[in-house]
């Protein structure tokens, strides 16, 4: 691998932006101003719409998710700018930005997902979940179908989009790696002599794969997130995307056709210039966007105000993306063991009520554990409370009529884990009959577990 070669002039420019005279107004400096400007208008605007959620900071599953995106806009304007004024290290500055398009891809997903959660605590999980049977999946794998009442399904749609949150900052430490080396070469083409090639195919794969599980699991459950703006909300995120990675493109086309060097910049010093410029004016408008798509009215109360810091914590707390990604991964690792709960059973067998269906898997309010009742045969089951042996065996008890089904551990606590460290309280899904093509229900009304049918689609409802 041969070294790239300098995107650099040898000479620099010695001035500074004051001076004894007063300012030297060139292309540079009106440049330097409009970005500066634009990136505190940006900071100011995000910082409106950040303290009015950390002020009325009543849904925490929801509004941390929330202020994580609210924050792409002036992370975008500050780092622009700053790659604008110091635009010899550019490269680094770029690879640094980037890192948080990640964060707020995986944000948004976990936003949609306590949308969705939210429907269930308000008793209409049943209605929601009744309407997901199989589908197609989304263009270009359109031929194949899946069922998102499946185990694996939700931990598939979570892992697909949050491993970005992984890929990225590697690629971006790897590429930093390279640059500083000398072997990097971001502007020599898709070039294999150079690293540039090879993280870019990486980082390419790992996005498209994040994007397309997020819009599979936005089409599966558009439904429950009317009224959310889910489609605004994409989009102030998506927009940022396109238009940095396009007028980049369009930037470095233009080199050396309308594009010139000039003494202190080369050609493509100026087009990445012009990227960063172009990068901080857009992010004033995207900020006001993200205000209107994300607002805090929902969450406020009458005569109840938040103090700020505790919300602000909790969105540079990541936690919550290790949870995920440590639940997931633990899933799978069970998964290809074969582990009991991970393969859904047959339709119409027993072992249906401990299946790991489509609300469990979304960690909302009522959904009962699976696992609850491990068999003492299998030495790797999990307890349901997430501990391993004999400890997590569970009672079961059956839900009254019309009341919420829980999870009662062996000693009389209840709990809402399950063994992949998901938030697991609910336990409505559809089942289908094995014997012909249609849907029908069983419910556990009472201690001694009596069955009834309920039509083509129903709900079973078990108390453990």
């Amino acid at each position: 691998m041969g070294s790239c070669p300098s995107d650099n002039t040898l000479t620099t420019d010695q001035t500074s932006f004051w001076s004894s005279d007063g300012i030297d107004w060139d292309a540079h400096r009106v440049g330097w101003a409009i970005s500066g400007g634009c990136a505190a208008l940006t900071l100011i605007i995000s910082a409106i719409s950040v303290l009015s959620h950390a002020r009325n900071y009543s849904n925490a599953a929801e509004q941390r998710q929330i202020i994580r995106i609210l924050y792409m806009p002036p992370v975008y304007a500050i780092i622009s700018f700053f790659s604008y004024r110091f635009f010899r290290s550019y490269t680094y500055y770029e690879l640094i930005e980037v890192v948080y398009e990640a964060i707020t891809i995986s944000a948004f997903l976990l936003l949609i997902i306590e949308y969705v959660a939210s429907t269930a605590v308000e008793h209409d999980a049943r209605k929601a979940l009744e309407r997901k049977d199989k589908r197609a999946l989304p263009i270009p794998f359109c031929c194949w179908r899946y069922r998102p009442t499946k185990a694996y399904f939700m931990y598939t749609v979570k892992w697909s989009v949050m491993q970005y949150v992984v890929v990225r900052p590697l690629v971006s430490v790897i590429a930093i790696i390279c640059q500083k080396y000398n072997i990097l070469c971001e502007n020599g083409g898709f070039n294999f002599s150079f690293a540039y090639a090879y993280i870019e195919i990486v980082d390419c794969v790992s996005i498209s794969v994040a994007l397309y599980g997020l819009l599979m699991f936005y089409g599966l459950t558009k439904d429950e997130l009317k009224g959310r703006r889910p489609l605004a909300k994409f989009l102030c995120i998506k927009l940022i995307v396109m238009f940095t990675f396009y007028q980049s493109f369009v930037f470095s086309v233009l080199e050396g056709r309308v594009i010139h060097a000039t003494q202190y910049w080369t050609e493509t010093n100026i087009a990445d210039g012009l990227t960063a410029l172009t990068i901080c004016i857009e992010m004033v408008f995207f900020a006001a966007g993200m205000m209107w798509a994300y607002p805090s009215t929902p969450y406020k109360e009458p005569g109840v105000k938040t103090r700020i810091w505790r919300a602000l914590w909790d969105s540079i707390n990541y936690a919550d993306f290790v949870t995920e990604i440590a639940g997931s991964v633990r899933f799978f690792i069970a998964y290809l063991r074969k582990e009991p709960n991970t393969h859904s059973p047959k339709a119409g067998t027993a072992s249906d009520a401990r299946k790991i269906n489509f609300a469990q898997a979304f960690g909302v309010e009522g959904a009962g554990a699976p696992g609850a009742h491990s068999a003492a045969s299998s030495s790797s089951a999990f307890s349901a409370g997430g501990g391993g042996g004999g400890g997590g065996a569970a009672m079961r008890n059956f839900a009254p009529a019309g009341e919420l089904p829980r999870y009662v551990s062996g000693s009389g606590a209840p709990h809402g884990v399950d063994q992949y460290g998901e938030d697991v309280r609910l336990t409505t899904f559809s089942s289908r009959n094995a014997g012909s093509g249609s849907s029908s229900s069983v419910r556990a009304s009472d201690d001694t577990g009596t069955d009834a049918a309920a039509g083509h689609h129903g709900a079973y409802k078990e108390r453990y």
